[in-house]
């Protein structure tokens, strides 16, 4: 499976929302496809509001969210662009709190999420099985002026590749020139998401914040930069420890 996500698809389906305990914010799903329980990628970009705080929660599934606009902080660790969180299924995280310029991030996931669950009241819900959850630096993206200039591929490991299959990576692409990334196998598959100038993917562009989903089974990617060069965040999921699998 390939999929695409796109800044058009994220806007024309922006709406707001409110949870039961009234956090208020903006959802937009810039990639979506089912809610197969096996694989149905997904990605949105949520706005939080300045000085609003989501309580400790937790998820069903393993996911991603990349802080791309404002600040704040999740628990103790400070939140800016661009900071990238991961927590495995069922494992608890936050308060998610907003700085005075809100807080915007992607919440990134290789199946779909049926909504978040609270600490406060459905600890009862929390499957036993591993917790885990990493928190990166913030990293910068090179100006429009670095990125041209930019001679060879350069990588950065913000999480290194780990024995579950998850990792983290920045691939600086100069113009014109293209990469192959590691194989997605043994993964839930890798996210692909520009954080500075173009890629291209059959033909077709995708600037800032738009992403292509390769899953497992499919060739090892290999990202093309248009004539501007590229800055690529490469996100590859675990697979869902098998105490959730048998849950599920």
């Amino acid at each position: 499976m390939i999929v695409l996500g796109t800044r058009a698809h994220g806007m024309a389906r922006r709406r707001h929302l409110q949870l039961p305990d009234g956090f208020s914010y903006h959802k937009s799903e810039w990639l979506e496809t089912d809610q197969n329980p096996e694989l149905s990628p997904t990605a949105f970009l949520i706005e939080q509001p300045p000085g609003t705080v989501l309580a400790p929660h937790f998820h069903r599934q393993n996911q991603f969210q990349v802080m791309v606009a404002g600040g704040g902080t999740i628990g103790r660790h400070a939140l800016g662009p661009v900071t990238v969180h991961y927590a495995g299924a069922y494992t608890g995280y936050g308060p998610l709190v907003a700085g005075p310029q809100g807080l915007s991030y992607f919440t990134i996931r290789a199946v779909h999420d049926a909504g978040a669950m609270m600490v406060s009241t459905d600890r009862a819900r929390m499957i036993r099985g591993p917790k885990r959850h990493e928190t990166t630096a913030p990293h910068v993206p090179l100006d429009d002026a670095a990125l041209a200039a930019l001679r060879t591929v350069e990588c950065v490991d913000l999480i290194a590749p780990a024995a579950d299959a998850l990792a983290v990576t920045v691939t600086r692409i100069p113009p014109g020139a293209q990469v192959a990334l590691p194989d997605p196998s043994g993964s839930l598959g890798q996210f692909h998401m520009v954080l500075a100038g173009r890629i291209v993917h059959d033909g077709r562009a995708l600037g800032t914040w738009e992403m292509v989903y390769v899953s497992a089974g499919e060739a090892a990617p290999v990202l093309c930069a248009d004539a501007c060069g590229a800055e690529v965040l490469s996100l590859q999921m675990p697979q869902t420890a098998a105490e959730y699998r048998a849950a599920a």
